[in-house]
């Protein structure tokens, strides 16, 4: 049975052992390995991971494009699964969506240190001391993840597992960076990956008109951020046919930060929504000029993922996945690196 101050698997009792895919070093794979299942401290939440978003931060993380990741470190952080285990002080504040068999979701930011400058001002995403959920702290790549209770969010929304994990990651960093750019409605969205495709039917409903780019030549991906409502999608080289209130990119790409710029209009926004990005090149001052801005999106707040949670429950969001199995981490990784997805990929525990 579960040990004192914790709650039982409505399964059974928790295996000792769990299968996850462990992060060796830049530059390898990941490799299958079976370790050992963690118990939950007196603050922390077991979750029984039912799919695990494959985010680009990951082929970040596992590029060696990440410093300092925490050795051993099981990567993932766009978790959907089920409690099964609660420490003893997360189980009595009783929070409805931190029982037994709830569904949750875990992202990006694991935990902060809630004392800094940064936390007492409401932003937390600055934190020195934050932890980051498959970086420096453990994530979903497994078959069970432990997460601190204050940062499990609820998921009551009508989506299945696999096509609810891609908004713990790409639909939140996405809805950071919409809530940067004001109130723009001819809006640009260069990268038309698994961010931009959950934003754009955001940004659709809202009445604003959406203008993608993509990789030059790319017509499959241009013709799928058409059939989600963009009113023109095109090559990243190109101008939009009018000039932007804002543009986002979620493509790591330097190179797009001068071209966004030029297509903007003056008192227009460029917002950099990747954690990594490629050098910048050097531009011309008459293209910053106008009071145009340059913004960057660091992680996330609590408050950003109970918005977007909210604001998804009132639209029927469609997220496109390609599911595999958890063993197929390098390959649904391969598949990203490579721009053969259109959507997000996402990991699927299957119980052995």
């Amino acid at each position: 049975m579960g040990k004192p101050g914790m709650a039982a698997d409505g399964d059974g009792d928790i295996p000792l052992k769990m299968r996850a895919m462990v992060f060796s070093g830049p530059g390898r794979p990941l490799t299958l390995e079976r370790v050992p299942v963690p118990r939950p401290g007196p603050r922390e939440v077991l979750i029984r991971v039912e799919a695990c978003g494959v985010c680009r931060t990951d082929l970040h993380l596992v590029d060696g494009e990440l410093p300092e990741p925490m050795p051993g470190v099981i990567p993932g952080h766009e978790i959907v699964g089920r409690v099964v285990a609660v420490g003893g002080e997360a189980a009595a504040a009783g929070l409805a969506h931190l029982a037994p068999g709830s569904r949750v979701g875990v992202g990006w930011l694991a935990s902060t240190c809630g004392l800094c400058r940064h936390c007492r001002q409401g932003r937390e995403n600055l934190c020195d001391k934050a932890r980051f959920t498959g970086y420096t702290r453990h994530g979903g790549y497994a078959e069970y993840h432990l997460a601190d209770a204050g940062f499990v969010y609820p998921l009551e929304l009508a989506l299945d597992d696999a096509h609810a994990a891609p908004l713990m990651c790409a639909g939140l960093i996405g809805y950071r960076s919409y809530r940067m750019m004001g109130d723009a409605l001819a809006v640009g969205i260069y990268g038309f990956g698994a961010a931009a495709h959950i934003l754009c039917q955001v940004m659709v409903a809202e009445g604003r008109r959406i203008f993608a780019f993509t990789r030059p030549g790319d017509a499959a991906a241009q013709e799928f951020a058409r059939g989600l409502g963009a009113v023109w999608a095109g090559d990243s080289t190109a101008l939009p046919p009018e000039p932007l209130d804002a543009a986002l990119i979620f493509a790591p790409v330097g190179a797009l930060v001068p071209a966004a710029l030029k297509a903007v209009r003056p008192g227009g926004r460029v917002i950099c929504g990747g954690i990594h990005m490629s050098d910048i090149p050097g531009f011309a001052y008459r293209e910053l000029w106008g009071e145009r801005a340059i913004m960057s999106v660091a992680n996330l707040t609590r408050a950003d993922a109970d918005a977007f949670l909210a604001r998804a429950r009132g639209l029927e969001l469609e997220t496109h996945v390609k599911v595999y199995p958890l063993e197929a981490a390098n390959e649904a990784l391969a598949d990203l690196r490579a721009g053969r997805l259109q959507g997000a990929a996402v990991l699927v525990t299957e119980r052995r």
